[in-house]
C-alpha cells in the first residue's frame, strides 16, 4: 500500500530542487499534491508531468510573503481535495557570499520574510483545517547553517535557526491536537539554488572535504526523509530536528 494513500499534502516552493522532489515523491506515494511558488509556468510543469505518471497534483502560484497568497493555497486545497494532512514549508531564498556589515536591511528583511515569516504565514492558515481533522503533519525544511557556522550566510544562518525553534514551538502548542511539526536540515543539496557553485570545482571540492561522503545529497534524497515524517509511520515523532548532510555536523 502507498504510504500516503488518500493524503493530501501542500508544497511550498513545489516548482523546483527539493520541493519539486518531494512533490514528485508524495505524489508516487499516493498523495494529493497542491504545489506552491512563483513561477507558474514551472509548477504547471511539475504539476503536468505528475498528472502524467497518474498522480494528483495541481499548481497554486503566489508568493509566501503574502498573506492572501498563503490562505488562498490552503482554500484552493480543501475546495480541490476536500482536506489538507500535510504541510511541506520548503519556500526559501538565499543571501551568500556577503558578511553582515555588508548586508543592508533590504536584503536581511528579504531573507527573513521568506524562510522565516513565510513559514509562520503558511503555517498559520494550515492549522484551522488540521484542527478540524484532529490530525496533521507539519515538515519545515531548514538547512545545516542553523546548526553550525559557515562563512558569509548570516541571515540565511538567523533565518533557519528561528525556523528550527518555531518547529520546536508548533510541536509543543499542538500536539495534544494531532498536530506534529518536524523540521529537516539539509547540507549541500544539487539545486538550480547551488547551481552556481556546483559549477565551480575549485569552490566546490574545498566544501566538500568537510563532507565524509564526499558528494552533494540529492533532492529525492532529502524528499525521503521528509516521506517518513510525513507519513504514518512516524505518528510519534514531532519537535525533532533532522540533519541529512553527508556526515558534514558529524566533525
Amino acid at each position: 500500500m502507498s504510504r500516503l494513500a488518500g493524503k493530501v499534502a501542500l508544497v511550498t516552493g513545489g516548482n523546483a530542487g527539493i520541493g519539486e522532489a518531494i512533490a514528485r515523491t508524495f505524489a508516487r506515494e499516493g498523495a494529493a499534491v497542491v504545489i506552491t511558488g512563483r513561477r507558474q509556468d514551472e509548477l504547471d510543469r511539475v504539476a503536468r508531468e505528475i498528472t502524467r505518471q497518474n498522480g494528483k497534483a495541481i499548481a497554486v502560484a503566489g508568493s509566501v510573503t503574502d498573506d492572501r497568497h498563503a490562505r488562498a493555497a490552503v482554500n484552493e486545497t480543501i475546495q480541490r481535495f476536500g482536506a489538507l494532512d500535510i504541510l511541506i514549508n520548503n519556500a526559501g531564498v538565499g543571501e551568500f557570499g556577503r558578511r553582515l556589515h555588508e548586508l543592508d536591511d533590504e536584503a536581511w528583511d528579504r531573507v527573513l520574510d521568506v524562510n522565516l515569516t513565510g513559514v509562520f504565514r503558511m503555517t498559520r492558515a494550515a492549522i484551522p483545517e488540521m484542527l478540524k481533522r484532529g490530525r496533521g503533519a507539519i515538515v519545515n525544511i531548514s538547512s545545516i547553517a542553523s546548526l553550525v557556522g559557515l562563512p558569509c550566510l548570516s541571515a540565511y544562518a538567523a533565518s533557519k535557526g528561528a525556523l528550527d525553534a518555531l518547529t520546536r514551538a508548533i510541536a509543543i502548542d499542538y500536539a495534544k491536537d494531532g498536530i506534529r511539526c518536524n523540521v529537516v536540515n539539509p547540507g549541500l543539496i544539487a539545486t538550480p539554488m547551488a547551481a552556481p557553485l556546483m559549477a565551480n570545482p575549485e569552490q566546490l571540492n574545498p566544501i566538500l572535504d568537510h563532507y565524509p561522503i564526499r558528494r552533494p545529497g540529492k533532492p529525492e534524497e532529502v524528499a525521503d526523509m521528509v516521506l517518513y515524517l510525513a507519513s504514518d509511520e512516524a505518528l510519534w515523532v514531532t519537535g525533532g530536528t533532522f540533519t541529512i548532510d553527508g556526515g558534514m555536523t558529524v566533525w
